[in-house]
């Protein structure tokens, strides 16, 4: 009887936590026709699905502690419209997964979360905005969004437009505290239309594919990727990535809103180490919003990236046609030029192979649906 009555007052309590809690449903789905002039020596059209904005559905809530203080949690699943099949590696809820408190000071959580380039840089990214393939160079850099496994977080609340963030992802390693770890710092200020940002990150153990990111076939001192006699290209590390040991990252950013235009920059530099061995990716991007009309926005810029002796210039230029609050048309192109000796990989390089020359265009016209 007394285990009874414990298990109802329980479901009691449970029920009133419930009763002042709110959990919200919701997704993104992006579907359309994508163009490249060359994807190793040929044109390619195809249909593809989370270009621009990742296809997801997730779960977010809170719970009301009272006192300002709230139990916060968000689960959000990657996708593929064009298959059915889940993006990140396969994982369930592989683009975040936390759980944490807000206070009136700032929010804690712990999970699998972004990072803050994504959540302090990535707005001040237009060119990306306006197109994918605008993304900066193999997303070395991370401006794309990506995550931190194992994460502690705190961000703050703005005081008087000033915010900061502090982050660590624990590498889960015995013995060595260190391996697979990372670390992040950041600061925000936003006053009227103005808005600027400085992040610094950490990362150690970064596996990357350097031939089918930037279409280089030396990095960091070692051969990534081999040509051969009848033009192709072997790729050494595409089922076996290349680990970076240590990876250092300081970015900036800042806009400026005033009326129907934004006008936006940042800087990113990015140092790779192996061994002895190490080179520095610097991302200089430009960019600006207009809205022509309330429902219409022209967007784009110009992007140039250095590392190890190469170098990339990349125009871009978008459309985006506001239907609804929760649907958008969007077109773009946009245009790569590498230096000498590299085959052209526009952007992330996640959605598409190097082109066998110097330079590559891609174009895609698109529809968002939000729910």
């Amino acid at each position: 009887m007394k285990k009874y009555l414990l298990g109802a007052a329980l479901l009691g309590a449970m029920g009133s936590a419930s009763a002042q809690s709110s959990v919200t449903l919701y997704g993104v789905i992006d579907a359309g026709l994508t163009y490249l002039s060359n994807e190793g020596g040929s044109h390619l059209y195809e249909f593809q699905d989370g270009a621009n904005f990742g296809n997801r559905w997730g779960l977010k809530g809170t719970e009301d502690l009272g006192g300002g203080y709230k139990a916060v949690f968000q689960l959000e699943n990657g996708f593929s419209l064009g298959t059915g099949q889940l993006r990140n590696g396969g994982a369930l809820f592989g683009r975040q997964a936390f759980v944490g408190m807000s206070t009136p000071y700032g929010t804690v959580t712990g999970g699998r979360q972004y990072d803050f380039i994504s959540d302090y840089i990535n707005q001040y990214n237009l060119n990306g905005y306006a197109s994918v393939y605008a993304g900066h160079m193999g997303d070395f850099d991370r401006i794309a969004g990506d995550q931190v496994n194992n994460a502690v977080k705190f961000r703050s609340v703005d005081y008087n437009g000033f915010s900061f963030g502090a982050m660590y992802g624990f590498g889960n390693v015995a013995g060595n505290f260190k391996q697979d770890s990372a670390w992040s710092g950041a600061l925000g200020y936003t006053h009227g239309g103005f808005s600027a940002s400085a992040v610094y990150l950490r990362l150690y153990d970064v596996q990357v594919d350097p031939y089918a990111q930037i279409g280089v076939t030396s990095f960091l001192g070692q051969t990534v990727a081999t040509r051969n006699a009848n033009g192709t290209v072997t790729d050494l590390y595409s089922s076996t990535y290349f680990t970076v040991d240590r990876q250092s990252e300081v970015a900036v950013g800042a806009s400026y809103a005033i009326g129907k235009l934004t006008m936006a920059a940042n800087f990113t530099s990015t140092n790779m180490r192996k061994g002895a061995n190490g080179a520095t990716m610097n991302v200089y991007e430009a960019g600006a919003m207009y809205f022509v009309k309330p429902d219409i926005a022209i967007l784009g810029g110009y992007q140039y990236t250095t590392f190890d002796g190469a170098h990339w210039n990349q125009p871009t230029i978008g459309a985006q046609y506001y239907l609804s609050r929760r649907t958008t048309f969007y077109a773009n192109v946009s245009y790569l030029r590498a230096s000498s000796g590299i085959d052209a990989n526009q952007g992330a390089g996640f959605y598409s192979q190097p082109s066998s020359t110097q330079t590559q265009v891609t174009s895609r016209v698109a529809i968002i649906h939000t729910f």
